[in-house]
């Protein structure tokens, strides 16, 4: 498919979103996503995950069950997400050393991520890696370039002018990772189920958007600040399919997010 970058309309903008699902999955997998104690527990109320060969031992969800039958991600409590308290380098800052607040980063980051503009994006890479990553970076970036060649667009660039996107996170599921070396809580891997909406020349609703993608990170406490990194991807798992109404899904540890205020 060859994609012009002064003709792109809403309806090619959804066959982007289409023909880039697997790549963008791939861009930055690093694992999944579990809460687990860190300098500050904010996780009171909060679903947890059960515990695997690579996460903490965690609780199981508060409240299994309901007068409505068995408990699910849209009935259970949700996470309401720490607020940033500040925007640099195009990625929001300021997240507490708790589990939520590494839930947060990885919101706010993919929420914000120029996943199709090899350039900001690289900046905004640069601005969240972590130092024990150092190819992190050229990697991703790499992968953008050959995501926009295969779809027609020049290997360096932004996305067309007439045509924009919007990423919102709707649920999440962590983990925490066990580094050796390193205390409990301050790695975690990060799934994130998310829809994609693109708008056209003319604006209005995107009647096919891409909805319940899955990506995931592993967040690690560094520096005063959660830093995304793949070091530690062979310590991640794989959740169950996130469903709004399943009972495996929660049980697995899925919780819908709420964006503070």
């Amino acid at each position: 498919m060859t994609v012009s970058t002064n003709g792109l309309n809403a309806r090619k903008a959804r066959l982007v979103l289409a023909a880039i699902v697997v790549a963008v999955a791939a861009l930055l997998v690093v694992g999944g996503f579990a809460a687990a104690t860190l300098m500050h527990d904010d996780t009171k109320g909060m679903p947890q995950a059960q515990a695997s060969a690579s996460a903490s031992v965690s609780p199981a969800p508060v409240g299994s069950t309901s007068s409505g039958g068995p408990m699910t991600p849209e009935k259970g409590k949700k996470i309401t997400l720490s607020a940033p308290t500040g925007h640099k380098d195009g990625v929001a800052t300021g997240f507490p050393a708790s589990p939520v607040g590494g839930i947060s980063a990885a919101v706010y980051f993919w929420e914000e991520y120029a996943w199709l503009d090899d350039e900001k994006a690289a900046q905004q890479l640069t601005a969240v890696a972590s130092k024990g990553a150092p190819g992190y970076v050229d990697k991703n970036v790499s992968e953008i370039r050959k995501m926009r060649e295969a779809l027609g667009l020049p290997p360096s660039g932004g996305i067309p002018a007439d045509v924009s996107f919007t990423t919102a996170v709707t649920a999440a599921r962590a983990k925490s990772l066990k580094v050796p070396g390193l205390p409990v809580g301050e790695v975690m891997q990060v799934w994130l189920s998310y829809d994609r909406f693109a708008t056209g020349p003319k604006g209005g609703p995107d009647h096919d958007p891409l909805r319940g993608a899955t990506i995931a990170f592993v967040v690690k406490w560094e520096d005063g600040a959660w830093r995304f990194t793949d070091q530690y991807d062979a310590l991640g798992d794989f959740p169950v399919a996130y469903e709004p109404t399943s009972r495996f899904a929660w049980t697995d540890g899925w919780a819908q997010v709420l964006h503070a205020g």
